[in-house]
């Protein structure tokens, strides 16, 4: 028997989250690491559910309020292996590399500062992430006016030349 959750991940607008499965209890300090090595401006906190032993959320972080986030959304997910990273003063796109390079990680589901759901599967074993609900359904097809915004707005964030 399965049962499927939706979890809403309870974070400010301001807020970006990474959520990915990791195999180890290393993550947290590796992740933090990885975090921190990106530069002082960035703010993030992360928690990490451990999957067997004591089965603890560890954390970790340089900003306390995201800490606490990133522990209250681990909590709402329960899902063993499953690590959070919340963000301010910085984006995934800036992190998500070094993230990706951490040995221990398995998988990143999302990264996004959308409202997102988070598909939980619960079986007697426990609980497992399957997918992520990240932001709502297209409106629409971009026109050519829609396309020339988006490149003149990645050149004028910096994100291209």
């Amino acid at each position: 028997m399965i049962d499927i959750e939706a979890v809403p991940i309870a974070k400010p607008d301001d807020v970006n989250v990474i959520i990915g499965q990791s195999h180890f209890i290393k993550t947290v300090e590796d992740l933090h690491e990885a975090l921190a090595g990106v530069g002082g401006a960035l703010r993030f906190g992360v928690a990490f559910c451990e999957a067997s032993g004591p089965r603890l959320i560890r954390r970790t972080g340089n900003d306390p309020e995201l800490v606490g986030l990133a522990i209250a959304a681990a909590e709402a997910l329960a899902a063993g292996h499953v690590f959070v990273i919340m963000l301010r003063d910085g984006f995934p796109v800036s992190v998500l590399n070094q993230v990706k390079s951490v040995p221990e990680v398995c998988s990143i589901y999302c990264a996004t500062a959308n409202p997102l759901e988070v598909l939980v599967a619960v079986t007697p074993a426990g609980r497992g992430v399957t997918g992520v609900i990240d932001g709502e359904p297209p409106l629409g097809v971009e026109t050519d006016a829609d396309a020339a915004d988006r490149h003149a707005l990645l050149r004028a964030i910096g994100y291209k030349l």
